[in-house]
């Protein structure tokens, strides 16, 4: 492996992969007894769907904290998904944008909304695989939300709401087959670049809140937006005229 292939699997303090949770983990998954595709497939398919699409306290925390929670958004189950690959031995990088935050309405109603910056920072992770780089970020819905989606808008294409921003709802194209996925892409309005890791981006734009929302955030609005997005999930919720994609 050359010096650049080296820094593509090598951990950081956010990917903490030599925690003993992640490197528990990993041995009972057995990903390294599988091959390159197969083992990308299944740290991809758990981190979609085991660890379940919701909201954690902050963007930058360590993977081994996202695993903790169970939980995850974009930038965290990024930042999960690459410790897990890397320490697969799967060279990755991250490429972060910011999304337009019409793409989170639904999920996020009310004072939420309103404190939500217009412009919301987001990523994607790149693998590289058979010499060339695919971008994965189709892990950010689980399976489950995502259904419910579906069922709420059955006649929807082109779609932005509720987490989603996709040209096709009910074919949106996230299952792991060694070509690139998405779920969030059409609600991108900037691009901020590639990175080795999610640790060199946040030290340059840092997290979406700072001060006073950032502490709404942290111990009230995001338990509000949990529960939403769990109501969601459930088939609980009635749903509401989604914005088309952009």
């Amino acid at each position: 492996m050359n010096r650049n292939s080296a820094s593509l699997t090598a951990a950081t303090p956010l990917l903490d992969y030599h925690q003993p949770a992640l490197k528990t983990l990993i041995a009972q998954k057995r990903w390294l007894a599988l091959d390159e595709y197969h083992r990308i497939g299944s740290i991809y398919d758990f981190v979609r769907n085991e660890i379940r699409f919701g909201y954690n306290e902050d963007d930058t925390l360590p993977a081994s904290r996202v695993l903790a929670d169970g939980i995850g958004q974009c930038n965290t189950k990024a930042t999960l998904f690459m410790a897990l690959l890397r320490a697969a031995g799967i060279p990755c990088r991250f490429h972060g944008f910011t999304i337009d935050k019409a793409l989170q309405k639904g999920a996020i109603t009310g004072l939420a909304y309103a404190l939500a910056p217009r412009s919301i920072i987001h990523s994607w992770v790149e693998i590289q695989l058979a010499g060339r780089w695919i971008n994965l970020e189709g892990f950010i819905l689980d399976s489950a939300y995502l259904g419910s989606l579906q069922r709420m808008f059955p006649d929807e294409a082109a779609f932005c709401g509720f987490g989603a921003a996709t040209p096709n709802l009910q074919a949106p194209g996230v299952q792991w087959q060694g070509t690139d996925t998405y779920i969030q892409k059409e609600g991108i309005n900037s691009d901020l670049g590639v990175f080795a890791d999610p640790d060199s981006f946040y030290a340059i734009y840092g997290a979406n809140l700072s001060g006073l929302k950032r502490w709404l955030y942290r111990r009230i609005i995001r338990h509000w937006m949990n529960r939403k997005v769990a109501h969601i999930r459930s088939g609980s919720l009635h749903s509401a005229p989604p914005q088309e994609a952009h």
